[in-house]
């Protein structure tokens, strides 16, 4: 198996582990009340199963590495502020006063406006297969959506600006992949952005909140925390692996698992997505397919 096939192969699990976070969050946020207290406990509940995994794994050859440039420095200060506490903070506040699908067709854009930066700032090459996939996952989500009419709403406007910075943070982790650990990115995103994100609760007066009161909260907090480390945990892997391009095209895969899981467990009817969703697929393969089939680069 190539590199690139091993981060694709991660960047998969990287969408199951979404499409599962995507569902079940829903309940924590209920749970819970205020979207940032619950963003807040259950990133830093992530933070503390990544350094406990990479504790763990240290043994096995995890290591983090020092920034030794101002660059370097900057970006990993981009990563936890901008990257893994303030879009956070935006997207669940924001979800909490806009349409649900939305919400979802403007996150799963990232894969656009990472393809647009990465072609600039990182030189990623792009065939014109690249481009027909990420048309076909373009297509696919706002089927899912629901033929989705955009609003600019407060709400909405929260959950863009938090899927731009998202995408910023994908750029800036990758060329930081050139010389930095995954582990490293890994911690700094959710230590890093954990400690962001209890500064600002204090600032709120929310830090009374954050800290679960029932055994519901408790449980919410542990389930979505440990997704969310395993999301953050494969996704630099896989992204130290493969373009960002590719990586993030293969992320939006996980709104298959999400639909999946509503229809077995909420019977959701399937019947009218069936078509998108099939789509979404043949936009995935498609990606996987890109550097193998013959045609012309486009950058």
């Amino acid at each position: 198996m190539t590199t690139r096939s091993k981060g694709i192969a991660l960047a998969g699990v990287t969408a199951l582990i979404s499409g599962v976070a995507v569902y079940v969050n829903g309940f924590g946020v209920a749970a819970y009340g205020d979207a940032t207290a619950y963003t807040t406990a259950k990133n830093s509940m992530a933070a503390l199963v990544i350094a406990a995994a990479f504790l763990a794994a240290r043994p096995a050859g995890a290591r983090v590495t020092r920034p030794s440039r101002a660059g370097q420095r900057w970006g990993l200060a981009f990563v936890a502020v901008l990257g893994g506490a303030v879009p956070f903070v935006l997207f669940f506040e924001g979800l909490a006063t806009t349409a649900s699908s939305q919400a979802a067709f403007l996150h799963k854009t990232l894969v656009v406006w990472v393809a647009l930066i990465a072609v600039v700032a990182l030189r990623e090459r792009l065939t014109w297969w690249h481009l027909a996939a990420i048309a076909l996952l373009a297509i696919a989500q706002w089927g899912l959506a629901g033929d989705v009419a955009l609003v600019a709403d407060p709400g909405t406007l929260l959950i863009a600006a938090a899927t731009l910075m998202w995408a910023v943070e994908v750029v800036v982790s990758k060329r930081l992949l050139g010389d930095l650990t995954p582990w490293t990115l890994s911690l700094t995103r959710m230590v890093g952005g954990s400690v962001a994100l209890f500064v600002w609760s204090a600032v709120t007066g929310r830090l009374g909140s954050v800290i679960p009161s029932t055994a519901d909260q408790w449980g919410w907090v542990a389930l979505t925390g440990v997704l969310l480390a395993g999301y953050v945990l494969t996704w630099h892997q896989a992204l130290a692996r493969a373009q960002a391009v590719d990586v993030t095209a293969v992320l939006v895969l996980g709104a298959l698992v999400t639909a999946i899981l509503a229809g077995a467990i909420d019977a959701a009817p399937l019947a009218a997505q069936v078509p998108w969703l099939l789509i979404l697929a043949a936009g995935g393969a498609l990606v996987w397919l890109a550097p193998r089939l013959p045609g012309r680069a486009v950058t």
